[in-house]
């Protein structure tokens, strides 16, 4: 995710074993039109219970770098796929010219349809906005997305993690961001639940191997 210009991103979620996955799953997917790079990831804090969740949980996380012509795949038995385009607006944060080796997932969507917009603003004019300028150590950018079919989940927030402990950073951020707008304040509050908010995934996941397409 080096180059921060990615038109799209299609993820898989499986509990194979990641070298399997390597092996044989990976390759197909990079085989297909527009599909330019594949990541693949350890989920480092499985069946969290911090925070509500409403997709399964997963072992593994497979990230491709897609551009517009990519067609998600038919999945095979165990495997989850999802597919994003890059929203409007662009991500924020900052580029620190070290690989990504962490990331957090972040999966949302709006209880009402009729509400996707303003979800959306609520996740770039305060959300992301405060957690960029809060400085939390390890982060770099954070990029949102959304869901091609517009269906659950609706977009993605891929933050990306210079740090091999993306665990560690992501239970940094609230506190860093309590810090600066105050625990108890109306500002935390509006950060911390955006309007008709779903979470439906949260996890950190830190790199296993990367592959590039032939």
């Amino acid at each position: 995710m080096e180059d921060r210009h990615t038109a799209g991103l299609y993820l898989e979620m499986t509990d194979e074993p990641v070298d399997a996955y390597a092996d044989q799953r990976v390759p197909a997917v990079l085989e297909r039109p527009g599909a330019v790079r594949a990541t693949w990831w350890r989920n480092v804090r499985r069946d969290r219970d911090d925070l509500p969740r409403v997709l399964p949980e997963f072992d593994h996380l497979g990230v491709y770098e897609v551009d517009d012509d990519f067609v998600a795949p038919p999945t095979p038995s165990g495997i989850v796929g999802h597919h994003f385009a890059r929203t409007a607006r662009p991500g924020q944060g900052i580029v620190t010219g070290c690989p990504t080796v962490g990331l957090s997932l972040v999966l949302i969507s709006p209880e009402d349809a009729a509400c996707a917009q303003e979800l959306r603003d609520w996740a770039d004019f305060v959300h992301i906005r405060h957690i960029v300028e809060a400085a939390i150590p390890g982060y770099c950018m954070i990029t949102p997305y959304e869901n091609v079919t517009h269906s659950d989940p609706r977009y993605l927030h891929f933050y990306e993690m210079d740090t091999d402990d993306p665990e560690r950073a992501f239970r940094a951020m609230a506190p860093l961001v309590a810090k600066r707008l105050g625990a108890h304040s109306d500002a935390f509050k509006q950060w911390a639940w955006g309007p008709s908010l779903r979470i439906m995934y949260v996890n950190s996941f830190a790199r296993v191997g990367v592959a590039d397409a032939t």
